[in-house]
């Protein structure tokens, strides 16, 4: 039979192949990376740099100008580990050389071609989980030049919006200030102590403990690292979602006043080391109860585990094809959907019989 006048007579409107495009959106949600969209809020023009990490590939631009009110977007693959950051108060010439007041990465062009911010700088750090949980933060390890937002979307999981929208450099003591307030040091970066730096006897989560002026980060910007081992309250964890990251954020976002309390506020994490970043997977048991909305559904349900949740009316399946459910996809669960996807096909092509 032909195969035109074959697909003529069947159905493409009927529910398995409405759930037959609904499961391969799920799967390829979790397979295909993310999309970074760096946003400029900021009064000014910022030029942000990206550095991956060693072993990650490099994404189409390395350092770019960002005017005022602007986006740009970039792919990257799923793997993928760096960091972003922005550079401010930039100078570069007709042949893209130059320098910048903060953040500047010191390859004097506008490309930073592999070269990291020089500090103070706040940072973006992200890794891509390959088939699993993406982890990100904001760091102000390395000292706060603007102020930055991270915020996830179309992704499954916790997915909190995390930064320091806080303007530091107005709040910023003497001893750390650069300039007539560009910038603001960390207490290393000032004071080069051990203690400061967790370096030496005090390269361990033991024997590093906040000071005086990592508390001061830390309690205008509580969902950012504020030192080295600052990880149970300023690491995130989201499945197959893409990134914004936003410079100067105007105002906080709905989901950031809802997820205004970390996760681990309410759960025990153990960080542990993560291959080409600071930081790695945590663990966490806690109960509770919720409400899950998304687009096109809302209902109620609960909590438990790993912050899964299942809304009362059935309707998760629906949130996540769409991105916003709360449910966590981890590995195990994408290999069930695929299955279950794998199913839906064999039957279709059975149902094409001459």
């Amino acid at each position: 039979m032909d195969l035109q006048l074959l697909l003529r007579r069947r159905s493409w409107s009927s529910p398995a192949y409405t759930t037959l495009a609904l499961c391969l959106l799920i799967i390829s949600r979790g397979a295909s990376g993310a999309t970074f969209t760096f946003v400029n809020r900021c009064q000014y023009t910022v030029w942000p740099g990206i550095l991956a990490n060693a072993g990650s590939p490099t994404l189409d631009s390395t350092g770019f100008e960002l005017p005022s009110d602007s986006s740009r977007a970039f792919q990257a693959p799923t793997g993928w580990s760096g960091r972003f950051w922005g550079r401010t108060g930039c100078s570069f010439d007709g042949s893209l050389s130059g320098s910048c007041l903060t953040g500047d990465c010191g390859s004097g062009q506008l490309e930073c071609n592999g070269l990291g911010a020089a500090p103070p700088a706040t940072l973006a750090e992200f890794t891509l989980g390959s088939g699993g949980q993406d982890f990100y933060d904001v760091s102000l390890v390395d000292g706060y030049n603007l102020p930055m937002l991270i915020e996830g979307s179309g992704g499954s999981g916790a997915c909190a919006s995390t930064g320091c929208s806080a303007d530091l450099n107005q709040q910023c003591p003497a001893e750390l200030r650069v300039g007539e307030g560009d910038a603001c040091k960390s207490a290393c970066e000032a004071f080069g102590s051990p203690e400061y730096c967790c370096s030496g006897a005090y390269n361990s989560p033991v024997t590093c403990r906040p000071t005086v002026y990592s508390e001061m980060f830390k309690s205008a910007c509580p969902r950012s690292y504020s030192y080295a081992y600052d990880d149970a309250s300023s690491t995130f964890t989201c499945t197959g979602a893409d990134y914004t990251v936003t410079f100067c954020p105007s105002s906080t976002s709905q989901k950031t006043a809802k997820d205004s309390t970390p996760m681990t506020a309410t759960t025990t994490t153990t960080p542990t080391q993560g291959s080409g970043s600071e930081y790695g997977p945590g663990t966490g048991t806690g109960t509770g109860t919720g409400t899950g909305t998304g687009t096109g559904y809302t209902g109620t349900g609960t909590m438990s585990g790993q912050g899964q949740a299942v809304l009362a009316d059935g309707s998760w399946m629906a949130g996540m094809a769409m991105g916003d459910s709360p449910r966590t996809a981890s590995p195990c669960a994408l290999h069930s959907y695929a299955a279950i996807c794998l199913f839906f096909l064999f039957l279709m092509l059975s149902s094409f019989h001459l």
